[in-house]
C-alpha cells in the first residue's frame, strides 16, 4: 500500500513511533506523481530535491513535522514558480515571499512539494 494514501493522522503517528522516516514519505509521493500524475495533471510542478533535503532536516517535533503538503498554484512560496496554471505566466514569475499561510504550514513543520492545478486564476 502506497503511503501516499494514509491519512495525515496515520502518517504523522508512524512518524512519531520511527515506523517511517519524513524522507520516506515524501519519495513515496515523488513516486506516485511521476508514475499517475500524467493522467491525473493535480501536479503543475514540484521540485524532488528541495522535498528530500527538507524531509531530512524536517523537526517532528512540531505538528506537521515531516509531513508532505501541495500548494494550490495561486499561492506564493517562497522561491517557487506561481503560474496560477495560466500558459500567460509560465516561467514569468517565481515568488519572492512566502504567503502567510505558507509561513505557518512551514512554522509548524509542513513541507510544501509541488504546485497543484487549478482552474486558470482560479
Amino acid at each position: 500500500m502506497s503511503l501516499a494514501s494514509s491519512s495525515l493522522y496515520s502518517l504523522r503517528q508512524k512518524l512519531v513511533t520511527g515506523e517511517i522516516s519524513s524522507r520516506e514519505i515524501i519519495q513515496d509521493v515523488i513516486d506516485q506523481i511521476t508514475t499517475r500524475d500524467e493522467e491525473i495533471g493535480a501536479f503543475l510542478s514540484f521540485d524532488p530535491e528541495t522535498a528530500l533535503t527538507a524531509a531530512d532536516q524536517a523537526d517532528l517535533a512540531l505538528p506537521l513535522g515531516g509531513l508532505p503538503i501541495g500548494i494550490k498554484d495561486n499561492i506564493n512560496v517562497k522561491g517557487q514558480p506561481c503560474t496560477c496554471a495560466s500558459k500567460f505566466l509560465e516561467g514569468a514569475f517565481t515568488s519572492p515571499y512566502d504567503a502567510t499561510a505558507v509561513i505557518r504550514l512551514k512554522a509548524a513543520g509542513a513541507i510544501p512539494f509541488g504546485r497543484t492545478n487549478l482552474d486558470e486564476f482560479a
